[in-house]
Order: C-alpha cells, then structure tokens, then sequence
C-alpha cells in the first residue's frame, strides 16, 4: 500500500468507478493513468487516481469523445513528429502529380488506395 494513504486494488477500483480491470490496464498502457505499485508489484488506486478516472469519463460526458481521442491527443502531445506530420496533412492541399495527366488523376488515385489497402491486409 501506499505509505500512509488508504488504496483499493485494480478490481476495487473498477467496480467503485465502472471501469473493468482490463480498461484500467489499457488505461495505464496508453498513459492515461499511472496507479503506482505495491511492494508486491500490485497496481494501487488511491484518491489521485480515483479522480482521474471520474474526471476522464466527465471529459469524454462533456465533449462527446472517446477514449480513442484521448489517447490519441496524449500521443500528439508527447509525439512532437506525429503532432507535426498531422499538422502538416492538415494543411496541405491536394496536388496532381506533374507526372500524371489531369485525366488520368482520379484513376491515379484509386489505384494507389487500392494499393495500400492490399499492403495494409497482407
């Protein structure tokens, strides 16, 4: 336990919260949350961690987001290449390659989406 401060363990804190045990792991992977550890190696919740949670589901309430969004607006903030590539697409305009012909851009396109769909299944 925690020196001094009262701590529930990883199935207490997903029924006081409504979050399963699986999430809350998840939920530390993705570094939404980080419970410290028992001596033993045991996830513990305190009240700073119990906070966390209520205040993520409110933000998710109160924005209509996901978990997903969060997570993924963790990784823009830490990911200082990420957050600059999507801001970068972002702001880019769509060009047609010098190289292809003003008809043959559509057709272009649809070739190269087909060939990432395929890479992205194999």
């Amino acid at each position: 336990m925690l020196a001094g401060m009262a701590a529930l363990t990883i199935h207490t804190a997903a029924s006081t919260t409504g979050w399963s045990p699986r999430m809350l792991r998840y939920l530390e992977r993705v570094g939404l949350v980080d419970p410290p550890r028992s001596a033993g190696g045991y996830r513990v919740y305190g009240a700073a961690e119990l906070q966390r949670l209520r205040t993520l589901r409110e933000l998710f309430a109160h924005f209509d987001i996901g978990l997903s969004d969060v997570a993924f607006a963790r990784r823009l903030r830490d990911d200082h290449h990420l957050a600059s590539a999507v801001a970068t697409w972002l702001e880019a305009k769509p060009y047609r390659p010098d190289s292809v012909a003003s008809s043959d851009w559509l057709r272009f396109e649809q070739d190269k989406c087909r060939k990432l769909l395929a890479a992205a299944a194999a």
